[in-house]
């Protein structure tokens, strides 16, 4: 995993975690990696790992088992999808919005575009 400046490590060993539940790679109900693991397979620290996987448990989104690991809730799905959308609606989309008023880009135009691409 490539890791940039923008963001804390954790922050984005958690983002790399939704994309796994979003696209259904870690099913709901199964289990994940342990933190070791974890920390092996992106190259990072066990303790950032950690970290990431504190997050995850405090959004509600895995739970551990003692002795056995961490597993992904039952709707772990639509908690990511519903904590991703609030942070689409309070960080990407006002800066798309700023972009569109600096291009003269209008709803109409976006709208129009999305028709476009939806329509392939």
């Amino acid at each position: 995993m490539d890791f940039n400046d923008n963001k804390p490590i954790y922050r984005q060993i958690v983002d790399w975690c939704h994309e796994r539940i979003l696209s259904r790679q870690w099913p709901p109900g199964e289990r994940i990696p342990s933190v070791r693991e974890l920390g092996m397979q992106l190259s990072v620290n066990s303790h950032t790992a950690l970290k990431a996987y504190d997050l995850l448990q405090s959004e509600e989104v895995i739970t551990q088992k003692r002795g056995l690991g961490f597993f992904l809730a039952e709707d772990a799905v639509e908690k990511v999808r519903r904590a991703r959308r609030e942070e689409f609606f309070q960080e990407s989309l006002p800066t798309l919005f700023e972009r569109m008023s600096s291009l003269d880009i209008t709803i109409d135009d976006i709208v129009e575009q999305y028709n476009k691409l939806k329509n392939r």
